[in-house]
């Protein structure tokens, strides 16, 4: 296969499912990807309703011990990494090894 050794995508202005849905194509395919400048992502949709759905997932949590998780990752290229996991088969050994690179 005729890989590139490492793609750097630029993320400033790019939809966040839009750009995760072909970087996790691409992962699965045996690439490589890294993102650069992950905070100038963007989400579609308003403002409000956007932070509604973010505060809605921050109160998911374990209800007997919340340091057991889910962990609500705050950081814009951890945001990605997770829009990314949910694209990819991330239990089986094909989507660990997609989700390493």
């Amino acid at each position: 296969m005729g890989f590139e050794i490492v793609v750097v995508v630029d993320g400033r202005g790019h939809l966040i499912g839009r750009l995760a849905s072909t970087i996790a194509k691409q992962l699965l395919e045996g690439q490589r990807v890294v993102v650069v400048r992950c905070e100038m992502l963007n989400v579609s949709g308003s403002f409000y309703r956007n932070k509604l759905k973010y505060y809605a997932f921050l109160r998911k949590r374990m209800n007997s011990n919340p340091k057991r998780g889910p962990y609500h990752f705050r950081a814009p290229s951890k945001i990605l990494w997770r829009t990314i996991r949910g694209m990819i088969p991330h239990k089986t050994k094909r989507g660990m090894e997609a989700l390493n690179r």
